[in-house]
């Protein structure tokens, strides 16, 4: 994999298998998150191309820098990769003002930073993927109480459809794919916000090597969409066929 890489939240989960996968094909790393001993014991373990660079994702400042800090070292970019990410546990009823501001910032405008960041380079040279991280929640409701961060990944799904119709138009070589994954066995849910359930020992979760799997797939054949599951994208089209029937049965199993 001769491509320069660059990962946001690649201090554990995904972002850091990620790193690990990629690493193994030979890609050239650039790895961003806010824990500098976390990220730097990854780097060290991707090997002596790997850079660590810390990065609060929620910077736009940051992101920036870590755009010149990518460049300085390699002279390019092909791969951006939109990985942090948090979740939280509230119900639609309990969800406050700060609640909605966190995930607002912490799903959606890191995404847009590192669009953002990136784009010029790759616009300047018609060629780049942009690898957003959402997630299965984006499409199916399939756990009221992460009602807000199901927002955010929606919207963060419509900025990234948004973005590829228009650089269709004007820079077809630029690919915006979005990656959505179900349960996986990381950390997620005990970092989410107000607690929750430990996605580890959740029944059905993915094993975080097999979800990774698929974002270096969509990396070496790139295409717009990709859910890590493949059984999840069957129940998004059962879910639209019949949106009353899915949410009962939803709810039913949630009751449960």
């Amino acid at each position: 994999m001769d491509k320069v890489i660059v990962i946001t939240g690649a201090s554990a989960g995904i972002g850091a298998e990620l790193a690990r996968q990629a690493a193994e094909k030979g890609a050239k790393l650039v790895l961003a998150a806010r824990r500098k001993p976390e990220l730097e014991a990854v780097a060290a373990r991707c090997g002596g191309e790997a850079l660590a660079v810390v990065t609060d994702a929620t910077r736009r400042e940051d992101m920036e820098r870590l755009r010149d800090a990518a460049l300085a070292r390699f002279g390019r970019i092909d791969v951006w990769v939109n990985n942090a990410g948090r979740g939280i546990t509230r119900s639609v009823l309990e969800l406050t003002d700060e609640d909605m501001d966190s995930m607002w910032r912490d799903n959606v405008k890191s995404a847009l930073y590192g669009m953002q960041a990136v784009l010029p380079h790759f616009q300047s040279r018609n060629a780049g993927q942009l690898v957003n991280v959402s997630s299965g929640l984006a499409r199916l409701p399939l756990a009221s109480f992460r009602s807000a961060y199901s927002a955010a990944k929606h919207a963060l799904n419509g900025l990234s459809a948004c973005l590829r119709m228009e650089l269709r138009q004007t820079h077809p070589g630029i690919m915006v794919t979005v990656v959505m994954p179900g349960i996986v066995a990381t950390e997620f849910g005990t970092n989410a916000l107000g607690g929750g359930p430990d996605s580890r020992v959740l029944p059905g979760a993915q094993s975080v090597e097999d979800a990774t799997k698929a974002i270096v797939d969509v990396i070496e054949h790139p295409r717009p969409e990709v859910y890590t599951q493949p059984a999840m994208q069957a129940e998004v089209e059962r879910y639209y066929r019949d949106v009353e029937a899915f949410e009962r049965e939803a709810a039913a199993r949630f009751r449960r």
